[in-house]
C-alpha cells in the first residue's frame, strides 16, 4: 500500500471516530444545542400545563324554554381563580344563559351560578358549586413584552384541555366590545384559537394568567386576542364587591369635530380634534356644572380629549363622586368647570 492510500485510509478512519472532522463536529454541536433549547421549551410548556391545566374548565351554557327541556346553546372555556370556585370567563360565553355547568379536567361536572358580567370588557365571573378546587394566579399583564412566550389553554370545538403556544405579537391593541365601548391594552398573540377557546386563559412561562382569550379575527390566520389580566383583576374586584362594574358618567352626548388650528394655538392646545356636545341631560352632573349644547370639550383633568373613547378611558380611571375638571370652548372662549361624575345606569 502506497503512502497516499495509507493517508486516505487514516483520514477516513479519523472521520469515522470523530464525527467527520471539525466542520461536521461543529454541526453536531449546533444540533445538540438546538435540541437542548427545544427540550427546555417543551419542559417549560409541560410545567405550565401541569400547573394551570387543572384550573381550566369547560363551560356549558343552556337556555330554558317553558314547554321544552333545556337546550344547550354553546360551550366555552374558563379558568378558576380562587379555590372556592370563582371562575373567570368571557361575557359572550355566558350571555343569556339560564343554566350553567362547568366541567373540570378530571371529567367531573359542577353546577355554576353567574356572579356578574361586564359586556364593556367582555368579561364575566361565575361561581362553581365546589370548594378546594385547583386554581390559577392572575399575573401582571403590564410586564408583558412583544416576543414573549405565551400558552393558550381551553376547550376549542369542545375538545377539552387543548394547549396551543405562541408569542406576544403586539401590546396595546384596541377592540370594540359588542356594545361599542373600546377595550384598550388588548394582547395580540399567535397562539392558535378556535371556537370554544373563548374565556380560557393565556398563560406566561411561569404559569401566571396574563390574559383571557376573547376573540379571533375571521379569515385572519394566527391572530388571537386576549383581555389583559390587569383589566380582568379590576373587573373581578368590581363584580365581587358590587355585583356590577361601576363606571362614571357625565350625562352628555358628544361627537368628534376638528378643532381650528388657529384657535388651538391661541389657547395653547395640542388638540387636532375636540368633542362637540350635542345633548346634555338636565338632571346630570355636566348640566349642573354649566356644560351646554354646542360646547366643545378639549380637556378633562388636563388630559387631551379628542374622542368619546378618551372620555370613557378617563372616567374609568376616576373615582365616582369625586370632582374633576373639564375644559371646553364656548365660541372662542376657553372655560373650565368642576364636574362630579355619577354612576352610569346600565
Amino acid at each position: 500500500m502506497d503512502d497516499k492510500c495509507r493517508e486516505a485510509l487514516q483520514h477516513i478512519s479519523a472521520q469515522s471516530g470523530n464525527g467527520f472532522a471539525n466542520g461536521s463536529c461543529r454541526i453536531k454541536s449546533e444540533d445538540a444545542s438546538e435540541v437542548e433549547l427545544l427540550d427546555a421549551y417543551s419542559k417549560a410548556v409541560i410545567t405550565v400545563v401541569d400547573t394551570v391545566g387543572p384550573a381550566v374548565v369547560g363551560i356549558s351554557v343552556r337556555t330554558s324554554a317553558s314547554h321544552t327541556a333545556p337546550e344547550q346553546r354553546g360551550v366555552g372555556s374558563g379558568v378558576i381563580i380562587a379555590p372556592d370556585g370563582y371562575i373567570l370567563t368571557n361575557d359572550h360565553v355566558v350571555q343569556g344563559a339560564d343554566i350553567l355547568a362547568v366541567t373540570l379536567q378530571d371529567g367531573s361536572t359542577l353546577d355554576a351560578t353567574l356572579v356578574g358580567t361586564d359586556p364593556a370588557t367582555d368579561l364575566a365571573v361565575l361561581r362553581a358549586n365546589g370548594s378546594g378546587l385547583p386554581y390559577a394566579t392572575l399575573g401582571d399583564s403590564g410586564a408583558l413584552r412583544a416576543g414573549q412566550l405565551v400558552i393558550a389553554i381551553g376547550n376549542p370545538l369542545g375538545f377539552q384541555s387543548t394547549v396551543s403556544t405562541g408569542v406576544v405579537s403586539a401590546l396595546g391593541r384596541a377592540l370594540r366590545s359588542r356594545e361599542g365601548r373600546l377595550i384598550e391594552n388588548i394582547i395580540q398573540h399567535t397562539a392558535p384559537l378556535n371556537p370554544g377557546n373563548s374565556g380560557g386563559p393565556l398563560v406566561d412561562s411561569r404559569g401566571r394568567v396574563v390574559g383571557v382569550n376573547t376573540a379571533i379575527i375571521a379569515l385572519a390566520q394566527g391572530i388571537g386576542f386576549s383581555i389583559p389580566a390587569n383589566t380582568a383583576r379590576w373587573v373581578v374586584s368590581q363584580l365581587l364587591g358590587h355585583g356590577r362594574v361601576r363606571r362614571g358618567t357625565l350625562g352628555l352626548a358628544a361627537q368628534q369635530v376638528p378643532l381650528h388650528r388657529q384657535l388651538a394655538r391661541f389657547h395653547h392646545l395640542s388638540n387636532s380634534f375636540c368633542l362637540e356636545v350635542v345633548a346634555v341631560n338636565e338632571l346630570a352632573s355636566a348640566f349642573k356644572a354649566g356644560v351646554r349644547d354646542g360646547d366643545r370639550i378639549v380637556l378633562m383633568n388636563d388630559q387631551v380629549v379628542e374622542s368619546v373613547d378618551d372620555i370613557h378611558r378617563i372616567l374609568a380611571e376616576w373615582p365616582i363622586g369625586q370632582a374633576m375638571s373639564i375644559s371646553l370652548l364656548r365660541g372662542t372662549e376657553l372655560l373650565k368647570f368642576e364636574v362630579v361624575p355619577t354612576e352610569a345606569v346600565t
